[in-house]
């Protein structure tokens, strides 16, 4: 047991900071992260080690916030304003239907782009969080999220 408290406060924030990119709700990111907690430590075992700690624990963090999710159903929106710094294509976030043309693209983006862009994007998370979660560099972490903006941009062309 006290190996399970010595891991939660180790990486308790950076589980948090993972799922408030996804959720962006403190109060039910908090939520789901003690939940996944819960789970980490009743299927401890299951562990295996072929990857970082940080990162096993994300990934329930991540399947327990896609669970709750389709519970309730939730929808939010999302500040698009953050993905390009040119004008033109902040006055097409703007506009409600070029938004949702935006989450679009973004849905048609395979992993790891999806889910790095969300989390520069969206959870306003480091390069150097983003990077210790995938077990990468820094640099892997920059360059695949801007990669990620480009295919976004080139998709909307």
């Amino acid at each position: 047991m006290d190996d399970f408290e010595r891991i939660y406060s180790e990486y308790y924030d950076t589980v948090y900071r993972y799922v408030l990119s996804l959720c962006r709700d403190e109060s039910w990111a908090d939520d789901i992260v003690q939940d996944a907690f819960f789970k980490a430590l009743k299927k401890s075992e299951s562990f295996r080690g072929e990857c970082k700690l940080s990162v096993w624990l994300c990934q329930i963090a991540k399947n327990t916030f896609l669970t709750q999710a389709k519970r309730r159903k939730r929808t939010a929106d999302y500040p698009l304003e953050t993905i390009a710094a040119d004008d033109r294509f902040e006055q097409r976030i703007a506009d409600k239907d070029a938004a949702l043309t935006i989450h679009k693209q973004l849905h048609k983006l395979e992993e790891p782009y999806r889910e790095v862009f969300w989390m520069r994007t969206f959870g306003e998370m480091s390069f150097g969080d983003i990077a210790d979660i995938f077990g990468k560099t820094e640099s892997w972490a920059r360059v695949t999220y801007h990669r990620a903006r480009a295919k976004i941009k080139e998709g909307l062309k």
